[in-house]
């Protein structure tokens, strides 16, 4: 899915993450919390995703509040992931500067001679956010230009207002 958050200066920025869960309160995606995305989730929860299907003509665009996820998710989510990839997420000061590839190369060798023999501990900097959404909006395409726009805007915790929109 596509993200798009908002720094401090209103610039927004997108990015395609990956949408682990999609639970009753809403979507979780993991990342690391110093990384860009996560210091301006945290400065500004509202959040904008993005799922796009080119060869449907389809997307579904979701607005909502972000928050951190339970940490007990973010545990069992990591444990499950490639040890490479429990490795890198302590290597990467993720969306920071960095001199070279030899320097993240460097900091990955560290990481596994840290947790050489030994299982791989989610970093405390490292974990999930829940998406709880406010507005929906399903669009499928038209050759004819007339796109379906049928829109879901959360009028309180168990009511939304259903309707369409004009393409």
């Amino acid at each position: 899915m596509v993200i798009s958050t908002v720094n401090s200066e209103m610039q927004p920025s997108s990015r395609t993450v990956y949408m682990k869960e999609l639970l009753e309160e809403g979507i979780v995606f993991y990342t690391n919390y110093e990384s860009q995305k996560g210091q301006e989730i945290l400065s500004n929860p509202k959040v904008s995703v993005l799922f796009y299907w080119d060869c449907l003509e389809r997307q579904i665009r979701i607005n909502g509040v972000a928050e951190k996820a339970p940490e007990e998710l973010a545990d069992d989510y990591f444990s499950t992931r490639p040890r490479e990839s429990q490795l890198g997420a302590w290597a990467s000061a993720q969306s920071r500067a960095i001199k070279d590839r030899d320097a993240l190369d460097k900091a990955f060798q560290e990481a596994e001679v840290r947790f050489e023999g030994k299982s791989v501990l989610r970093p405390p900097f490292w974990g999930g956010f829940l998406i709880r959404p406010s507005y929906f909006e399903f669009w499928q395409g038209r050759p004819n230009r007339l796109h379906d726009r049928i829109c879901f805007n959360r009028v309180n915790e168990d009511e939304w207002d259903v309707h369409r929109k004009n393409p």
